[in-house]
């Protein structure tokens, strides 16, 4: 049993008036009589329990029965704990060290109840990419200290280029890590898929951060595609859809107008990729009214998906 379980069952035995004294933590978990001293020391001086000794009941008992340990009442606080611990594990970070050991001083630390917690809590999130450790290291060591960074980069099409980063900020965008930077090879705000950058090694500080990116840079238009926004689209959601979509949060501008048939979801793109994604998505349920353009390309991709399943 860990100090921690006899902590929480020295307290309980105190909370229903048993008079536990030394003798009686030795004899029932086989302790030596310092390490059972030292827990009655531990919960009196290191959590602060109202510890008072009764000479006539030969025990300790407390002199406010209102007192609690950490966490003991907070099962939502206990949840949150092991809710952002597996949501790490599920953002592709489960593979660090540092995670490891994170859960087993959480263990350590918390109730016990936080391992069958752990058990019983699952977040399930797609396509979430591993990350190699030295890179992710150099990345927050860089983003933290505030140092150059260079990276061997690979795009989208398999092209290689090396870069000299000033690294801004980490974002996790539907279980994928971003680096927001600003590219001296480009000399501008990039956004960097962080699955493709196949080296990193953090350099020189940055004596003060030259190159801040706009507040709009991230959040001015809809999806993980930055830019200055091109236009606002209005999509026309019916049947099953309507009911997702009524209740879900794209962007912090979006306008939802509710019709008898569904709902008109209005919303600021920048780039058509995501948006067209998240329409083909939900089928015949969802219509692009605006802009034409986007429409096009929607027609356009559906009438190549089409071909494809055409018998020859």
């Amino acid at each position: 049993m860990s100090q921690l379980e006899r902590i929480y069952a020295l307290h309980q035995k105190l909370k229903n008036n048993r008079y536990p004294n030394a003798r009686t933590l030795q004899e029932e978990f086989e302790l030596s009589r310092a390490t059972a001293h030292r827990d009655i020391n531990y919960l009196r001086d290191r959590l602060l329990a109202p510890l008072a000794f009764d000479s006539g009941k030969n025990g300790y008992y407390y002199t406010d029965n209102a007192f609690s340990l950490p966490f003991e009442d907070s099962p939502k606080l206990l949840f949150l704990m092991g809710l952002l611990n597996k949501m790490a594990d599920e953002a592709g970070l489960g593979n660090l060290p540092e995670m490891h050991k994170l859960e087993k001083r959480l263990s350590q630390l918390i109730a016990p109840g936080y391992e069958q917690l752990m058990e019983n809590v699952s977040c399930q999130w797609i396509e979430v990419e591993d990350l190699a450790p030295s890179i992710f290291e150099s990345i927050i060591e860089a983003v933290l200290q505030k140092r150059f960074l260079e990276i061997e980069y690979q795009s989208a099409d398999a092209q290689m280029s090396k870069r000299t980063l000033e690294p801004l900020q980490l974002v996790n965008y539907q279980g994928r890590w971003y680096l927001l930077a600003y590219c001296y090879l480009r000399n501008d705000h990039r956004l960097f898929h962080m699955a493709r950058i196949n080296s990193a090694t953090s350099g020189k500080k940055c004596n003060k951060q030259t190159h801040p990116a706009p507040e709009s840079f991230l959040h001015g238009a809809f999806g993980i595609f930055t830019g200055k926004t091109r236009y606002q689209a209005r999509i026309l959601f019916t049947g099953t859809a309507a009911e997702l979509v009524r209740r879900q949060h794209w962007h912090e501008k979006q306008h939802m107008e509710k019709l008898e048939n569904g709902i008109i979801l209005s919303l600021p793109v920048a780039d058509d990729r995501e948006i067209m994604l998240k329409v083909l998505q939900y089928g015949s349920m969802a219509k692009v009214l605006e802009p034409e353009s986007l429409q096009q390309r929607i027609a356009q991709e559906i009438e190549q998906m089409a071909l494809q399943y055409q018998k020859r």
